[in-house]
């Protein structure tokens, strides 16, 4: 046969399904996680109450899938189908522990690495960011030391998460992964003080800075000196080494609306004695930027929230907080969506003895100045490779503008393979899908199966609030086996391929039309048998939500291939159907003769 020359409908209509098939589209949960954790895949598992399967899927992406499971702030369920059409998402997060609990075991984590390649790399920071960079760094072949200013690992996860969120033998079991797979650690090594960055690099080939927001914002508001007026991170990290924190009074309010302002009012409940916890912050109860969870466990708990009221100042008696004015606000944005926080008239005092400043945390330098720093003190990088200006060097996590675990994560990643490909002295961005390597867009747009229903999303097991405010044991109890397999079976598993359904040939032979078709707008062939296997039905284009022509395409490129074969097929099968037709009209072989008279 020779070279098939396909015609320019076949050509056009390849490249419309290359554009347009959602054969291959990720799964909306899919594409809103920053490390393209194949949510679909892993939930249906568990719906299968294959809990190994469900486990090794997560693994493939994340190494703390015990953890994230119960801290993550899950952004793959903001964008769950279930979300937008009846505003109940699924419990993947939930999900994700379950597996973990039920599977997660050792024997079960790849410790495979590639030869060693005799590259040196520093990274500065164990937390989430600087552990996926060492994990990702240390498979690829090179030696990996991690450089921890304390003497445990985690970073934010250990310091900045409470105890009663994450246990902290869970967060030790998760990262004894990286030790398996290697990694070397330098523990209570502070860059800067103990060891120069100048010195580090210099002593290694590449070098990452994955150092956390560790550092508190002092909001500028007048009596942000006063005595009794602390940081989050440094109240949070003594409450969650040793549950004290002597220097809080009894009336503490603390000021900010994300996560670490509801942690930080819903530790201060729990430490010993009486204590009255308060809050306040510019957003409203609609704006607030701190979880569901966390917002309803505060109010469960007795935090009494002021959402919508900002401090205007703290006043002092003898150098201590006695008091807080605040004043309700009116607006915290611009019309352009800038910070531009508004107040109205209203004002009224908080009595306090406590204030702690829950407003944003700053990532302090490592460098002594040789990188610019800019909002938040994120380093000045490349946004696609996480490469600095100083040659070898490169940043990550909440150093990168990282702002929740799993984007802090993601870019440890993204950095990893940057810094592989400069170890190796590749290009940086030849062939490389950066789009992937952080949440993205899915033009995935499909009907809902036919008889779906509102299912109500199954909530997991809470410890009752009078209880829990006592002490720091886990408050999230976790799914049943019973209840983990019905959430699952929620999941609706989003995903086009419905020609796929209606045609056993396409099954059987490839993924999508989109990805069968696609090698022909690079310049190479497709398989001729995939071809010849359509009978010609049209039930696939009947039901493609793009209407388009696969079918007809397929018809299309039979006529082209037999054209090329000089009139026949190029299946050695066809050759003795071409047999059997020849004789079956050769003089020889009929019984019957023009007429229809016949010979016996």
């Amino acid at each position: 046969m020779s070279a098939v020359k396909f015609s320019g409908k076949v050509m056009q209509n390849a490249n419309e399904f290359v554009q347009k098939c959602m054969g291959t589209e990720d799964s909306f949960c899919r594409s809103n996680c920053p490390m393209n954790t194949d949510v679909k895949a892993y939930v249906g598992f568990i719906a299968e109450k294959k809990y190994k399967e469900a486990l090794m899927v997560i693994r493939e992406t994340l190494f703390l899938p015990n953890t994230l499971g119960r801290v993550c702030a899950h952004p793959c369920e903001n964008a769950c189908r279930r979300t937008k059409e009846f505003e109940q998402p699924m419990a993947i997060s939930s999900l994700k522990r379950f597996a973990a609990e039920q599977a997660d075991c050792e024997e079960l984590w790849n410790v495979t690495t590639a030869e060693n390649t005799g590259k040196k790399v520093a990274i500065i920071g164990s937390g989430p960011a600087g552990a996926q960079a060492a994990i990702d760094l240390q498979k690829a072949g090179h030696e990996v030391t991690v450089f921890e200013k304390r003497q445990q690992t985690g970073g934010m996860l250990r310091n900045g998460i409470p105890l009663y969120r994450l246990p902290r033998e869970i967060l030790d079991y998760e990262y004894g992964y990286l030790k398996r797979l290697g990694v070397k650690f330098q523990m209570g090594i502070t860059i800067g003080e103990d060891l120069t960055f100048q010195e580090l690099r210099e002593s290694y080939d590449a070098v990452l800075i994955a150092v956390g927001a560790q550092r508190g914002n002092v909001i500028p508001v007048p009596g942000n000196d006063a005595k009794g007026v602390f940081a989050a991170v440094d109240f949070l990290e003594e409450v969650n080494r040793t549950r004290q924190f002597p220097a809080a009074g009894r009336k503490i309010l603390v000021v900010g609306g994300g996560d670490v302002a509801m942690d930080c009012a819903r530790s201060a409940l729990r430490l010993e004695g009486e204590r009255e916890v308060m809050q306040c912050s510019l957003e409203s109860l609609a704006e607030l930027p701190a979880s569901l969870g966390e917002k309803d466990g505060a109010v469960e708990e007795g935090v009494q929230c002021n959402f919508g009221w900002g401090p205007v100042e703290i006043l002092e008696e003898k150098g201590n907080v006695k008091e807080v004015r605040i004043q309700q606000v009116t607006s915290v944005f611009d019309q352009n969506g800038r910070f531009s926080p508004t107040y109205g008239e209203e004002t009224k005092i908080v009595e306090a003895d406590t204030v702690i400043l829950a407003a944003g945390q700053l990532v302090e330098d490592v460098t002594d100045g040789k990188l610019v720093q800019i909002g938040g003190g994120r380093y000045q990088a490349d946004p696609e490779t996480l490469e600095t200006e100083l040659d070898g060097v490169f940043v990550a996590g909440d150093a990168a503008g990282g702002k929740i675990i799993v984007e802090a994560m993601a870019l440890g990643r993204k950095a990893a393979i940057s810094m592989d490909r400069y170890l190796k002295g590749t290009d940086l961005r030849e062939g490389r899908c950066l789009e992937k390597e952080w949440k993205h867009e899915t033009k995935l747009n499909v009907p809902l199966p036919e008889g779906t229903e509102d299912i109500q999303r199954i909530s997991v097991r809470m410890r009752n609030p009078e209880e829990r405010r006592k002490d720091f044991e886990p408050v999230d109890m976790g799914f049943t086996e019973e209840d983990a397999v019905a959430e699952a079976g929620r999941c609706l598993q989003c995903g086009c391929r419905l020609c796929i359904k209606e045609c056993t040939m396409m099954e059987h032979y490839t993924c999508c039309p989109g990805e069968f078709w696609e090698p022909l707008t690079k310049g190479k062939t497709v398989d001729t048998l995939t071809v010849y296997s359509c009978n010609d039905c049209d039930s696939c284009s009947g039901v493609c939500p793009q209407e388009l022509p696969i079918r007809e395409t397929f018809m299309e490129a039979r006529k082209d291939i037999v054209k090329g074969n000089y009139g026949d097929s190029p299946l050695k099968g066809h050759r003795a159907v071409k047999v059997h037709q020849t004789l079956g009209f050769d003089s020889m072989y009929t019984t019957k003769v023009k007429g229809g008279t016949s010979h016996a």
